[in-house]
């Protein structure tokens, strides 16, 4: 008989220890923080024994416990942000905010967070920056000369009206800058909270100079708080829309995303209810995880939805030739194949039968005008 090493006594006296399970976090959507894909060094959890890694009890109560919101101060010098994605329709945009307290699962922007060296996971639900500085930045780029104008698109990586502007209200200087300079600026949004800045958007809006987008991803409000727990609920966001119209606001919704096999039967309930609601435009995004939003998309499904999580994440592949995310443009919004061709086609026909149109008119660029500021010269009328 082969004499056993002590490493392998070892091994048969401490059985494997498995990574404990990720508790649930009221009014969060991820329970992981992963780390960054620039740390250099990663934190394993592993269980070890101490109350609370066996305990139920303990683990029932660190599952409702609840991870505040943390806010710093962002000492950007610079706020306007150019793009030259050929498949977006604006070339500037504005974030008054780094990550986003609405916690969507699924959302695009939370590997931006890896670049502050925080976590896409929690941290981006949890570990807010807010640009206080903002509005005054915004007034230098456009007071610089050659400047020329063109709407600035805000809401693209973050959402302006998370809850934490009702405190910081940064939205609400921005717009008021673009209002002095006569700028254009569409706005997307899922925060009901866009209706406290309405005063503001329909002068703005009656003069072609704004346009709001109010996005839809489901009418099931136990859905939508599973998967985006603070965000506006789907009635509010229907209110905000009505509002919005009421007020002569040009209105539009973005069915997005659309997660297949699991909310794409709600396509044309949606866009049925924008309708109602007074949303004169209509257009739509499939789901997208790209780099570490793939791997808390999957974690979240297996938690909340593991009946779904085989169809949808195969209808996902498929629509992404084969894999989680594909990047190339023209295919990572409206994704291929017969799937994505009938959405495209649903999208299509709803949008007939309810008056939807493929966009809004276009916002006006012919009125800017740099106001004048304490200490610039003044003009002669004669």
């Amino acid at each position: 008989m082969a004499r056993e090493t002590p490493q392998a006594l070892f091994d048969q006296t401490l059985p494997a220890v498995p990574e404990p399970q990720p508790a649930r976090r009221r009014g969060r959507a991820a329970a992981t923080n992963p780390t960054g894909r620039y740390e250099r060094f990663e934190t394993v959890p592993l269980a070890d024994d101490w109350p609370g890694d066996t305990d139920p009890e303990a683990a029932a109560g660190a599952a409702r416990s609840a991870v505040r919101t943390q806010v710093s101060i962002d000492a950007s010098r610079s706020v306007l942000t150019r793009n030259t994605s050929p498949d977006v329709p604006f070339d500037r945009s504005v974030n008054p905010y780094r990550g986003c307290e609405h916690g969507c699962i699924y959302c695009f922007a939370r590997p931006s967070h890896a670049q502050l060296g925080l976590s896409p996971g929690l941290d981006f639900e949890t570990r807010l920056l807010v640009k206080p500085r903002a509005p005054a930045l915004l007034a230098a780029a456009l007071r610089k000369r050659g400047y020329t104008p063109q709407p600035i698109a805000i809401g693209t990586n973050t959402d302006p009206y998370q809850p934490i502007e009702r405190d910081h209200r940064i939205m609400r200087g921005v717009l008021g800058v673009l209002e002095a300079f006569n700028h254009p600026v569409c706005i997307t949004t899922k925060g009901a909270a866009v209706t406290d800045d309405i005063d503001l958007l329909a002068r703005m809006g009656r003069r072609g100079l704004a346009q709001v987008t109010l996005s839809l991803t489901t009418l099931d409000s136990r859905l939508s708080r599973a998967m985006e727990p603070r965000a506006a609920a789907p009635a509010r966001r229907l209110a905000a829309i009505r509002a919005l119209a009421r007020a002569g606001v040009p209105v539009q919704v973005n069915i997005a995303p659309i997660v297949p096999g699991l909310t794409d039967h709600e396509l044309e309930t949606l866009l049925a209810a924008a309708a109602e609601a007074g949303a004169k435009a209509a257009h739509y995004t499939v789901l997208r995880l790209p780099l570490e939003v793939a791997d808390l998309f999957k974690d979240w499904l297996a938690r909340d939805r593991p009946d779904a999580a085989a169809k949808v994440m195969g209808r996902v592949r498929e629509m992404h030739g084969g894999r989680d995310y594909d990047p190339a443009w023209g295919r990572r919004l409206k994704g291929q194949g017969v799937h994505a061709q009938l959405i495209a086609r649903r999208f299509a026909l709803a949008c007939t039968r309810h008056g939807l149109a493929e966009r809004l008119a276009p916002l006006r660029t012919d009125l800017f005008a740099v106001p004048i500021a304490p200490g610039d010269q003044l003009t002669l009328d004669l």
